[in-house]
């Protein structure tokens, strides 16, 4: 079939799904009453593939130029009258009509995947308006502030960084450090959305497992406090374990994202102790919600002072690492990144994948990753024995052991994926 022909159609299709949307938002309206609906927004797509075929044809870019010009002006005189006549001050229908005429251009004399891919995300976003709205209208200032953080961290800061290792052990890369600093702390604020979504006070299991994603130790340490004036040290006990499975779900995530080739051998030893965690949980909460009360709210995860800490921490375990596996070899690495889980799990655990195919293979990384999970779990359970009453130290020792035993044998049985 003629490419050309094809590239039309998917102009034409990227204005149906636009003017999908946009009649159906407006199915209630009168007929002849809107100045753009589901056929408006069709053709309009089709045009600007015209428009970008005949200037092909011609050689001449400025036809491009002169259709576009002259489609936004009649798009610009019809959407004045229905804003007069309406009262209203919205300009998104005529920002939409003129996207789906640069992306039928674009589907015609461009990239096709990014033409259908904008198109789309264009319509989603369309579909959104309610949800943005009541996002922003729930958003506090400082929540905004750390989005804007968050986009100048990524597209103003990252690419000013030296993309290479600046130390004589190849383990301080400021492009790196700073681009997992980042991915590290959206990770987190996606459990911290979610828990501002459905309300930080909507119960222990929620706010719990939010938590976890930013740091199961505080969490830990938050219910062991709480436990000594519960009613039921039993459900603080499984939200405890749940915040203990979150953390061994957010490093397994960490290391299929940035070290895919790590997971065969890590990921056997960390399932069972995510089955053994979260088996205990789910005994420990079952059948008892009505029991469950507020549990620990968790703090914005881009607040720039723990964030830039962060940073600073994972460059000196990097280094650290980096240097020691360079002149002790494995052992060292394993031994070095389960210390420095002890202060983050994270870092200890992208700080030792970042040097897999340089300084050591996947299977000690999946080892040192293991490793980690390990000191980090023992540390959870040290901070619970020691501040939590006597019937939740036994519930969160029992779930521990649990879980390490499942890890154990599967780790004993060399089982891999």
């Amino acid at each position: 079939m003629n490419t050309l022909l094809l590239r039309l159609g998917l102009a034409l299709a990227i204005g149906l799904l636009v003017g999908l949307e946009r009649g159906w938002r407006e199915r209630e309206a009168p007929m002849h009453s809107r100045t753009a609906g589901i056929r408006t927004f069709a053709l309009s797509g089709l045009l600007g593939g015209l428009a970008a075929a005949v200037s092909m044809a011609l050689g001449n870019p400025w036809q491009m130029v002169a259709v576009l010009l002259a489609f936004a002006a009649v798009l610009f005189a019809f959407k004045l009258r229905e804003a007069m006549h309406d009262g209203d001050f919205s300009a998104t229908s005529t920002v939409a009509g003129l996207c789906v005429f640069m992306l039928g251009a674009l589907a015609v004399a461009g990239d096709t995947e990014a033409a259908a891919g904008t198109g789309a995300a264009v319509a989603g976003v369309l579909a959104s308006r309610e949800v943005l709205h009541t996002l922003l209208k729930r958003m506090s200032w400082t929540e905004l502030r750390s989005v804007l953080l968050l986009a100048a961290m990524t597209a103003i800061i990252l690419p000013l960084l030296p993309r290479r290792t600046i130390d004589p052990w190849g383990g301080f890369n400021p492009w790196e450090v700073w681009f997992f600093t980042v991915l590290t702390a959206a990770l987190s604020y996606l459990g911290y959305v979610a828990t501002r979504l459905f309300g930080p006070r909507r119960g222990l299991i929620l706010s719990s497992a939010a938590g976890a994603v930013v740091s199961s130790t505080s969490v830990t340490l938050a219910i062991s406090r709480m436990a000594k004036s519960a009613d039921s040290p039993r459900v603080l006990a499984g939200a405890a374990l749940l915040a203990a499975a979150i953390s061994v779900a957010r490093v397994c995530l960490i290391v299929c994202l940035v070290q895919p080739s790590v997971v065969p051998g890590m990921a056997p030893g960390a399932l069972a102790a995510l089955v053994g965690f979260g088996g205990s949980a789910g005994f420990l909460l079952a059948n008892r919600a009505e029991a469950i009360g507020a549990g620990p709210t968790p703090r914005n995860p881009f607040d720039l002072g723990p964030l830039l800490l962060f940073a600073a921490i994972f460059a000196v375990v990097a280094t650290f690492n980096a240097a020691l596996a360079s002149h002790v070899g494995s052992k060292g690495l394993i031994l070095s990144t389960a210390f420095s889980a002890a202060v983050d799990v994270d870092v200890a655990t992208i700080s030792v994948l970042r040097l897999v195919g340089v300084q050591t293979d996947t299977l000690t990384a999946g080892h040192a990753v293991l490793g980690a999970l390990l000191v980090n779990g023992l540390l959870r359970l040290g901070i619970a024995l020691a501040f939590g009453p006597p019937k939740f130290r036994i519930l969160v020792l029992a779930g521990n052991a649990a879980a390490l035993a499942f890890a154990g044998l599967v780790y004993r049985a060399g089982l891999t994926i």
